[in-house]
């Protein structure tokens, strides 16, 4: 079997020029590192980050039936976002599998009667939302574009962002809430500016051309001089996400869990207008997730140091309750933590006789609500 070769953001000689250890992500050559990962995650929650997200897959819906389309494809109220928001949601299967975690911008419209509404999935899931979308727009007036090679993604996260991002642009930062976006111009470059990320932090995702990707990345890294700008890799994005308590799709979703399985079943509006996919099962996943959850979500901090990875059991009392979802050293806590699916007769935080099985040793750890990291307000 031949394997395609890797696809390479409009960033990618950049990164090289950097310095950057890249790796293979979902088919991307990506960044992984440009110097130490504890760095980088450190700048982040401290001054500010510098992220090459393109490998995102953004896919463009448009027509008088959008919002009805993406009603009926996906599990929230799609139809209620304001012009200028955006909304977190998921992509499910009949059975009520998660197929995706998705962001749904609603954006500015030029289109007669309606405005389009831009979807982004994770890399490693774009080609199936992407045909998802497309089988269920039969019927609908409305139309799914692959707009994965229209845009380039670069972030900057982190307390010190809005003030590097505020001189490089006139657009209303300050009336730019969580899970908004708005057109701009940012160092004369036109871009979405999105007050989203995955990394627990205050930031903004800059959607661009990929012919001014290069331009936008050096004007921000000279903006952020002074604040302590870093440009960072998918390593700390990973711890960043993990410690604010974010899922990541292949760890703590996928098709063999429902959105209540994971605990996320607020993402589910029952109540909008119309059937949708997965609707059914997902009715059956609530009740039984009320009644009787099979497993719950927890935080787990070790008291010693060895660092629990994706797949190892959980246990107590010498008997398996659950397995870690995601498990990496945490720089903020100082020890290591992970994600969990876990029994619920052992989800409350403070649970105690909770241990991980690393290598045939039962590593002791604290039951912790999520998230690990709340930043102040």
């Amino acid at each position: 079997m031949s394997s395609s070769p890797l696809r390479r953001t409009a960033l990618d000689a950049l990164h090289r020029s950097l310095g950057a250890t890249m790796t293979d992500f979902a088919g991307w050559d990506m960044p992984l590192r440009y110097g130490s990962e504890r760095d980088e995650h450190n700048a982040v929650r401290t001054r500010a980050g510098l992220f090459d997200l393109s490998h995102m897959g953004e896919i463009t819906v448009t027509g008088p039936e959008a919002a009805a389309l993406l009603d009926h494809a996906l599990v929230g109220d799609i139809g209620g976002v304001r012009v200028g928001r955006a909304r977190y949601t998921m992509i499910c299967r009949e059975d009520g599998g998660i197929l995706d975690d998705l962001i749904v911008y609603r954006l500015a419209g030029s289109e007669a009667g309606s405005s389009p509404y831009m979807v982004v999935a994770n890399a490693s899931n774009a080609q199936v939302v992407l045909d998802a979308l497309v089988e269920r727009s039969a019927g609908f007036d409305a139309e799914v574009r692959d707009d994965r090679d229209a845009y380039a993604l670069i972030a900057v996260q982190g307390p010190e962002s809005p003030g590097i991002l505020a001189s490089l642009t006139d657009a209303d930062l300050e009336g730019l809430k969580y899970y908004a976006g708005l057109p701009g111009t940012v160092a004369g470059v036109p871009a979405l500016i999105a007050r989203t990320g995955y990394t627990g932090e205050d930031g903004f995702e800059l959607f661009v051309k990929p012919e001014h990707a290069v331009e936008l990345w050096q004007a921000l890294t000279k903006a952020g001089e002074g604040a302590g700008l870093v440009p960072c890799g998918l390593s700390c994005r990973d711890t960043l996400r993990l410690e604010a308590g974010m899922p990541l799709y292949g760890h703590e979703l996928s098709t063999s869990l429902t959105p209540f399985d994971a605990g996320l079943g607020r993402v589910v509006k029952f109540e909008k207008e119309g059937d949708f996919v997965g609707r059914e099962a997902l009715a059956a996943a609530a009740a039984r997730a009320g009644a009787n959850p099979p497993r719950v979500l927890v935080g787990l901090v070790a008291e010693g140091r060895r660092v629990p990875r994706a797949g190892y059991a959980v246990v107590a009392g010498g008997t398996v309750i659950g397995e870690v979802t995601s498990g990496a050293p945490s720089p903020t806590l100082g020890k290591p933590i992970a994600m969990a699916y876990v029994d619920a007769a052992h989800s409350a935080p403070g649970t105690p006789g909770v241990g991980v099985d690393i290598r045939g040793t039962h590593e002791p750890y604290q039951v912790v609500a999520l998230p690990f990291y709340k930043r102040q307000k």
